[in-house]
């Protein structure tokens, strides 16, 4: 397997959009003029945030979760098995990566720099010790907000502002019950493990009861926003996902996952479709 390849698989490219989709949402948001898209920096943040960005998340996850991903049969049917003779290509891939971040911020004004560090915190110790925080219940959600730092990049990026704090709060609904709602197929690998999830704290139940919360604070702040727009409405797809297994025991919550990522990409896409066209032709 050459570099580039062994690149992408480490990049997770199903999860792309969950760092450079918000960053495209939050560009959307943040813009004032057409003009603002021929912004070279838009374009590199783009890259960024949707290929090295990944490459340092989940190269750090693979990197420190080695002896634990050996209980998960999700790593041979969906994501790379890191192999004890990679670790060291997987390492260097990691130091170029945050070689190019650093980089990066050579070019940012001090605001972007702590946002864009951040991010990096954040998707370090996401994984890392000694912080680990996806060990720690309620606070691996929370500094699961690591994929919101791109869109408050982007709107910053754009706006020369940070985004309104109702924003942020939605987003934090939002990515709080993804990483839960995603941690409950788990729940069994990271018990065995010793990796004490919040799922695997407060039981199956109990999580899809807070991401179902969680995703309908999400769905009226958006309604509410949208001033009762139709097409809003959409947004209450996410609290399905929760109710639907609270309702249904028998449906498989390792099946019904997989379609969050679609569900993500089409209401983002949709999101970013209408703010353009909106500040475009009716502002």
């Amino acid at each position: 397997m050459n570099l580039l390849s062994f690149s992408f698989k480490v990049s997770r490219p199903r999860f792309w959009i969950y760092s450079g989709g918000t960053y495209v949402v939050g560009y959307a948001l943040g813009f004032a003029f057409l003009g603002d898209f021929f912004r070279p920096e838009y374009y590199l943040y783009l890259f960024y945030f949707f290929f090295p960005a990944n490459i340092f998340i989940y190269g750090v996850n693979d990197y420190w979760d080695e002896e634990t991903d050996l209980l998960n049969p999700k790593k041979d049917e969906k994501e790379l098995r890191l192999q004890r003779r990679d670790k060291k290509r997987l390492l260097n891939l990691i130091f170029l990566v945050t070689g190019f971040s650093f980089l990066l911020m050579f070019i940012q004004d001090n605001t972007e720099r702590i946002l864009f560090g951040i991010f990096l915190f954040l998707s370090y110790f996401y994984s890392a010790r000694p912080l680990r925080f996806k060990e720690k219940p309620f606070l691996d959600f929370a500094s699961n907000y690591l994929y919101i730092m791109p869109g408050i990049f982007a709107y910053y990026l754009a706006a020369g502002s940070l985004p309104p704090g109702i924003y942020m709060l939605g987003a934090f609904f939002h990515i709080s019950a993804m990483h839960i709602f995603s941690a409950i197929p788990d729940i069994k690998y990271d018990a065995d493990a010793g990796i004490n999830t919040t799922p695997v704290y407060v039981g199956k139940k109990a999580s899809l009861v807070l991401c179902l919360l969680f995703w309908t604070s999400l769905s009226v702040i958006v309604v509410y926003l949208s001033e009762f727009y139709p097409l809003s409405f959409l947004v209450f797809l996410y609290p399905l996902f929760p109710l639907l297994l609270l309702v249904k025991r028998d449906l498989a919550i390792e099946k019904l996952y997989w379609y969050l990522p679609y569900v993500n990409t089409g209401l983002g896409g949709l999101l970013f479709t209408s703010m353009v066209v909106y500040k475009l032709f009716f502002v």
